[in-house]
């Protein structure tokens, strides 16, 4: 608006006071229009996070007075990851949210220079698209899926589900530390020329794969639960994984479905998630675990993907726009 000053500038600790009721704002939001799974950090733990410069805040100030904010990390190696993007009530969402990308960029010219930007635009943030495609980023849509415990006919559509006999060369046996190393030579394989790597680059090298495999099965992404993650083998060796995670407490999820390309094709993807599935079930019914849902996240136009999660009882919830920008050559 006419008149007024705006200022963008990183939080500090003599900001901590005034910026409560700013972040308190956000989390109020953040199941309805952010679209969060879980509870955000409380603003002592968010503080807390700053300090220990395991995120980054940039806050903007209108008239002086804090009325949004932007929130990002450097800590991934092969990227820089822009975590949230939130306006004071949700108003000027597209004039305040471009002058903290702007800022960001800004901050962030010596990092972009060797890492790509990612940033997630769940929920409300769809809004700022035309804002930041103006920066350079390019865009992959992206689809929740669910597979409910209860309130859906997910269960019956699984139970009635009737999939081909795999080849007696295959076989499904749950995690064993003793493919990890497979694990990052498979989903390297199935991932390397996927839409992934525009936005997690970590998938075009085998190392970038074994960082992501760690993260899954040391308990970084959440809670790994080996006895629900399937493993296809081959006469033995490992070629096929459906890993599962736990985050919350209550939902479960499949960061990563990925299958050696020379046995692609045959539907054996599904029975590996048929089989995470079950054993999900199992743990679920017998009260061992008070697990909601199971969810995933592929791409809009992965029709292959879609049509395996829609077979096994998935439901499409909602769609967003991945955002990404790209190095600099």
């Amino acid at each position: 608006m006419t008149g007024n000053i705006y200022e963008a500038r990183l939080l500090k600790e003599e900001d901590y006071k005034g910026f409560v009721s700013v972040y308190n704002d956000f989390r109020n939001h953040a199941e309805a229009e952010y679209k969060f799974e879980l509870e955000p950090l409380d603003y002592e733990g968010f503080i807390d996070a700053v300090k220990e410069n395991f995120i980054q805040c940039i806050v903007l100030y209108e008239n002086n007075i804090p009325v949004a904010f932007l929130v990002y990390t450097t800590l991934i190696s092969e990227a820089v990851e822009l975590n949230i993007i939130h306006s004071y009530n949700m108003e000027n969402m597209i004039e305040r949210g471009s002058i903290l990308v702007k800022k960001f960029l800004e901050l962030t010219k010596k990092e972009r220079a060797r890492k790509v930007v990612c940033y997630p635009m769940l929920g409300v943030q769809k809004t700022l698209i035309g804002e930041i495609a103006r920066y350079g980023f390019k865009f992959v849509g992206n689809v929740v899926l669910r597979f409910m415990m209860s309130g859906t006919n997910s269960r019956e559509i699984l139970k009635f589900t009737h999939l081909s006999e795999m080849n007696s060369c295959y076989s499904i046996a749950p995690w064993s530390d003793s493919y990890f190393n497979d694990a990052i030579e498979t989903v390297h394989e199935a991932f390397e020329t996927s839409a992934d790597v525009l936005f997690d680059p970590r998938f075009k090298s085998l190392d970038g794969t074994h960082d992501i495999i760690t993260k899954i099965v040391k308990d970084i992404y959440g809670e790994f639960l080996p006895e629900m993650t399937s493993v296809l083998l081959c006469d033995g060796i490992p070629v096929g994984f459906c890993f599962m995670n736990l985050t919350g407490g209550k939902i479960a999820n499949l960061p990563l479905v990925a299958i050696r390309k020379q046995h692609q094709g045959k539907g054996l993807s599904k029975h590996m998630l048929k089989n995470s599935l079950e054993k999900l079930l199992e743990v679920v019914d017998n009260g061992i675990k008070p697990i909601t849902e199971l969810n995933t996240t592929t791409e809009t136009n992965n029709f292959q993907a879609l049509k395996m999660y829609r077979h096994l009882g998935f439901k499409e919830d909602y769609n967003y726009p991945q955002s990404y920008l790209p190095i600099k050559s």
